[in-house]
């Protein structure tokens, strides 16, 4: 079992709910307003005046074999637009019950 954290722009809300749903990911846990900023070249989402946009993130625990499609999905909503920002990152599960 590997876990997904993806954080992303809320204006990606629709294709990441798309995507979880097209590739059969049942399980998830999704956090509305989350603030952040890229660690390269993202702005901040701060949801204040001077930075107004605000992200929002899923985290999902999947079989190892959903791992490469959803981020090639993921990959694919990035290369749409990349300065909204999206961003994925994956662990190991040791454990779950």
């Amino acid at each position: 079992m590997k876990a997904i954290f993806i954080s992303f722009n809320q204006a990606n809300t629709e294709r990441i709910a798309f995507m979880l749903d097209k590739l059969g990911v049942r399980g998830f846990t999704w956090w509305d307003n989350v603030q952040g900023r890229g660690s390269v070249d993202g702005e901040p989402r701060r949801g204040t005046h001077t930075w107004p946009e605000m992200n929002s993130a899923v985290l999902t625990i999947v079989p190892e074999e959903q791992v490469q499609p959803l981020l090639k999905a993921i990959k694919k909503i990035d290369d749409v637009n990349h300065e909204i920002g999206i961003r994925a990152f994956v662990w190991n599960i040791e454990t779950t019950y």
